[in-house]
């Protein structure tokens, strides 16, 4: 006699065990690799424009065609998981950035460095919402925001390696060196594709029984399953995407425009100084050394950012910690180009990254806590897609005014400028239209099912 097992639940009440712990392991991992193919450029920069002879504008259009790739990816590699399994996508995604960023180390000119990076850009965008929904998806519930943020916090990672041993493999080998590197990630793919598990909404619309007995013995080996069990998930856990319009229904309609305006400066700020910060503190005065020092602090200043506000998001109210963390981002920015004091100017550096890539995540959390879960995916999704376009024009407009030679502080401000629209635009958002009003009990869901909704 078969049983009815609602996956989701029992899912929800793991314990966290060893199986919880390999896929934290490598969803942790795949993002520090990730983060390192992305950060690898801002690196090398310098040393790229001086070689191939680039100016300042032409090098921010280099810089942007990886993030133009990672839009497209994000979309279309999220869609591609939902047809053949997270597993399979996690490795197309690793094979794309990590083969093309080694081959952008072989490249001699500004044209064929782009298309390279744009091909590596799709591995890059992809991977991120597909990670963080696998994490999301296994993750026992009363751990899944901490889980999620460790996630999160890998990029940061990525970006302290380049930081760490970008000086000594740029000034020994080459700016080359740091993108051959980039290639190694290949060689986790087979133990991906062994050990990691197939979403189990992906095993459940497929009614793939012995597969679902097989994982959940291993999650929650107290729980007593079959392959003659029928499982079932609740619709809202199956449902992946709806029609744009229902954004800007209930009142939602300004309120939605509000929080692409909020990912699009935020994601402005993000990349503007993942791409520039090097160029920016060589242009200082300072040596390659020391300009990858401030990178290395931004990044332990980002990944503080992204832990801190998450929990502060998960205490108090998260609009008002989001408001807080896009002003202090414009505050430190703008503080950025007049701290005349080294020691001073590190604290800053390191206060600008956990208010900008630490912004970022919390602005994913409150679109996430937002919309009700029948859109929520479609809501996190635009979101984030609108989003990418600022991540994209940060590297050109920056470039263009690097190319100006415009005192310092000027550039500083105008990256701060995005802070401050992206203060007044969250300030805007009607919180009284948020699904944690409308649907109390909903609201518990919310920083949860952040990585679920980032995958469209």
């Amino acid at each position: 006699m078969s049983n009815e097992v609602d996956v989701q639940k029992i899912t929800q009440n793991a314990r966290f065990s060893r199986f919880h712990g390999l896929i934290l392991f490598w969803c942790v991992l795949i993002l520090v690799l990730d983060g390192y193919d992305l950060a690898v450029v801002g690196a090398a920069l310098p040393s790229i424009m001086k070689q191939m002879g680039v100016d300042a504008a032409k090098a921010g259009f280099m810089a942007s065609s990886a993030l133009f790739g990672m839009m497209l990816g994000a979309i279309y590699l999220g869609i591609l998981a939902d047809k053949i399994g997270r597993p399979v996508s996690i490795c197309v995604c690793i094979a794309l950035f990590s083969f093309f960023t080694a081959a952008a180390g072989l490249t001699h000119d500004p044209l064929s460095f782009s298309v390279t990076r744009f091909l590596a850009g799709l591995g890059i965008g992809g991977v991120l919402p597909i990670v963080a929904a696998q994490m999301g998806e296994f993750a026992p519930r009363k751990i899944r925001g901490r889980l999620v943020t460790l996630v999160f916090a890998g990029y940061s990672i990525g970006g302290i390696l380049v930081a760490l041993t970008g000086k000594q493999l740029i000034e020994a080998y080459g700016w080359q060196s740091v993108f051959f590197i980039a290639g190694t990630p290949i060689l986790f793919i087979p133990f991906i594709l062994l050990t990691m598990p197939d979403s189990l909404a992906f095993l459940v619309q497929r009614n793939r029984t012995e597969k679902l007995a097989q994982v959940i013995k291993k999650m929650a080996p107290e729980v007593q399953v079959s392959s003659r069990d029928r499982f079932v998930m609740p619709q809202e856990a199956m449902v992946t995407k709806a029609p744009v319009a229902k954004l800007f229904q209930d009142g939602r309609g300004f309120s939605t425009v509000m929080i692409w305006v909020a990912f699009f400066m935020g994601l402005f700020m993000v990349y503007s100084l993942s791409s520039w910060l090097t160029k920016l503190m060589a242009m200082s005065g300072y040596s390659l050394g020391s300009a990858l020092t401030f990178v290395l602090v931004f990044n332990i200043g980002a990944m503080v950012g992204a832990v801190g506000g998450g929990w502060l998001g998960d205490k108090y109210n998260i609009k008002h910690v989001l408001v807080a963390f896009y002003a202090t981002g414009a505050v430190s920015l703008a503080l950025m180009g007049y701290t005349k004091s080294t020691e001073l100017l590190f604290l800053v550096v390191f206060v600008v990254g956990a208010s900008t890539l630490g912004t970022q995540l919390l602005a994913y959390a409150y679109a996430a806590e937002f919309y009700p879960a029948t859109i929520r995916s479609t809501g996190v999704g635009f979101a984030s897609g609108i989003g990418r376009l600022g991540a994209i024009a940060a590297p050109v407009l920056i470039g263009m005014l690097v190319a100006m030679r415009l005192p310092l502080e000027q550039n500083f401000l105008a990256i701060g400028l995005a802070g401050v629209l992206g203060t007044l635009a969250v300030m805007m958002i009607d919180h009284r239209r948020s699904a944690a009003n409308t649907h109390g009990a909903e609201a518990l869901l919310s920083h949860a099912d952040l990585p679920s909704s980032a995958s469209s």
